[in-house]
């Protein structure tokens, strides 16, 4: 094997194993930034070593006993000991027993609830939205800093920074490394996590910004930390519900785009090309969500609308009037304004234009929406169906005008120069 061949193997173990090895770390340590410098300390030993020696037979345990050592060193020098919530230091001290024996247990002992105690310590409360994101991506995620700034088209700096203060506020707020008790604190943190992971996906599956229409990376990434939390926390509905809406709308991810990259909007998409596998496990998901819940939370019902797209086998055969019955349930949950926009598109399919742009003009003077291009969007496509095309032409040039990705940009001026032409535009922003 080539030094690039062992390059590429201790990036795909890195990608795999880094989450447990971190995870068991903070457990031990009480602190993220140690725990992920520990894990970073055995990933250099790696890159130094297996292109001599070659890759393990099982390289994620190579790692973990490697970082084991370092951790172990950094005991014996008594940092670990001035950490007052180290279980394993209390218990050292109580008893005298051996540091080595006593640290190898404790990082061996239940991977499943280090990882779900390191979700729900990356996306504590007590973080920003933006740094609970750039934390989950680097430390669950595996993902670098460049790759992160990359996928959000922000500074690695920026990035960088807000990693750094994000550790930095974790210590300072002594955030205990664990999986809240149930009740309400537990409720209030899996929304955190839930919210988290939701927002990684969809900027995957629609960019905000740049040239890109999907970053499928981005939802691979949110797709795969859904399924390891649905496998930790298998009773929850709502996680199934996120999880079953994720592989839902990750099945359509090829059909997005063109052969130029150019959008592809759902009524448009060829359906033979959707991922009938991930559509299964979707709809299973949902299975799971419903049997569980006694009424769906918003993220289930999301999943159930996604689903009503999934099972109609031509646009024709959407069950429009289902999905406006979801939507008036999630509107109810969530008083969101995106969702009554998502309501009125519904309204529109199932009972005509006019119905969509009543919903609408209801949302144009709420200030969330003010700068929100799907809006002007929204409410184009229905102008233009009702013949109305001068004003329809307008909307859409309003809402190129706001969007801040250039494929969609340059969608939404097509639409603006069909109505020049009273010729169909696409259809809105899908659901």
């Amino acid at each position: 094997m080539t030094t690039s061949d062992t390059h590429r193997a201790i990036d795909a173990v890195w990608r795999i194993e880094s989450a447990k090895l971190i995870a068991g770390l903070t457990r031990i340590t009480g602190d993220v930034g140690t725990a992920e410098d520990l894990a970073q300390d055995a990933l250099v030993a790696a890159l130094e070593r297996w292109p001599e020696s070659g890759v393990p037979d099982n390289p994620g345990a190579w790692l973990m006993a490697t970082a084991k050592h370092r951790a172990i060193d950094l005991f014996r020098r008594g940092k670990l000991l001035e950490r007052k919530h180290v279980e394993v230091g209390h218990e050292l001290r109580a008893r005298e027993e051996s540091p080595e024996r006593d640290l190898d247990a404790a990082l061996d002992d239940h991977v499943g609830d280090d990882l779900l105690g390191l979700i729900f310590t990356t996306c504590h409360p007590v973080l920003s939205t933006d740094a609970r994101v750039a934390l989950t991506l680097r430390l669950l995620g595996g993902l670098t800093t460049d790759e992160i700034a990359r996928a959000f088209l922000v500074p690695e700096a920026t990035i960088a920074q807000r990693i750094v203060r994000a550790k930095r506020t974790l210590r300072e707020a002594r955030v205990p490394f664990e999986v809240p008790p149930p009740g309400a604190e537990l409720a209030a943190r899996l929304s955190s996590v839930l919210e988290v992971l939701y927002l990684v996906f969809n900027e995957g599956y629609s960019a905000t910004a740049g040239d890109d229409w999907v970053r499928p990376a981005l939802c691979e990434d949110a797709l795969r930390l859904g399924r390891i939390l649905a496998e930790l926390a298998p009773e929850d509905p709502e996680i199934h519900g996120l999880v079953a809406l994720m592989e839902i709308q990750a099945s359509r991810l090829k059909a997005r785009v063109g052969p130029a990259g150019e959008p592809i909007l759902l009524l448009d998409q060829d359906r033979a090309c959707w991922d009938q596998l991930l559509v299964r496990r979707g709809l299973a998901a949902l299975e799971r969500a419903e049997q569980l819940a006694g009424a769906l939370g918003p993220y289930a019902l999301q999943g159930a609308i996604a689903a009503c797209h999934a099972r109609a086998r031509t646009p024709e055969a959407t069950d429009w009037t289902r999905i406006t019955a979801l939507y008036d349930a999630l509107t109810q949950l969530t008083q969101s304004p995106v969702v009554e926009l998502n309501r009125a598109v519904a309204y529109a399919m199932a009972f005509g234009p006019a119905a969509g742009l009543e919903i609408v003009a209801a949302l144009t003077s709420e200030p969330a929406l003010a700068s929100y291009h799907l809006l002007p969007s929204v409410r184009g496509d229905f102008l233009f169906k009702l013949g109305r095309f001068d004003e329809a032409r307008a909307e859409f040039e309003r809402a190129a005008s706001l969007t801040r990705n250039a494929r969609e940009r340059a969608l939404l001026l097509e639409r603006a120069a069909a109505c020049a032409r009273g010729a169909a535009p696409n259809d809105p922003k899908e659901l």
